[in-house]
This record gives structure tokens, C-alpha cells and sequence, in this order.
């Protein structure tokens, strides 16, 4: 072989293997922005959970205050409204 036909053989390898290292990112990066699409929906299901328990908690705290006061007022109010 010529030095021609070498220069051609490695640059048509180094050609091959690029190509094959962008094909192999083009699908890393495929799986990585569908595990980041899994997360995000993972995330949005989360933040609902966690909407509803500080609704259902503050409505609970609520609900217990204005039975405590109620209670207060009611037990107290002789001695407080003289």
C-alpha cells in the first residue's frame, strides 16, 4: 500500500468512529431528556401531594383553634364578661 491509500483508510476509520460516538450521544442525550421528562412529572405529582396535605393541615389547625376557642369562650366567659 501507498502512503495515499493509508492517509484514506484511517481517515475514512476516524470518520466511522466519529460518527458512531455522535450516534451513541444522540441517544444518551434521548435517554437523558426522557428521564428528565419522567422527573418532572414526578415532581408535578409531588407538589400536588404536598398542596393537599398543607390544605388538609391548615383547614385541620383551623378547625382545632376555633374548637379551643370556642371552648375557652364558653367555659370562661362568666369570668371574663362580668
Amino acid at each position: 500500500m501507498d502512503s495515499g491509500e493509508d492517509i484514506t483508510k484511517l481517515l475514512t476509520e476516524i470518520r466511522d468512529t466519529q460518527r458512531e460516538h455522535l450516534a451513541e450521544y444522540r441517544r444518551v442525550s434521548q435517554e437523558i431528556l426522557g428521564l428528565q421528562n419522567v422527573a418532572v412529572v414526578r415532581q408535578q405529582g409531588a407538589g400536588r401531594v404536598y398542596m393537599r396535605v398543607v390544605v388538609f393541615g391548615g383547614a385541620s389547625s383551623w378547625r382545632s383553634s376555633s374548637c379551643f376557642l370556642a371552648y375557652l369562650l364558653t367555659r370562661w366567659s362568666g369570668q371574663l364578661f362580668r
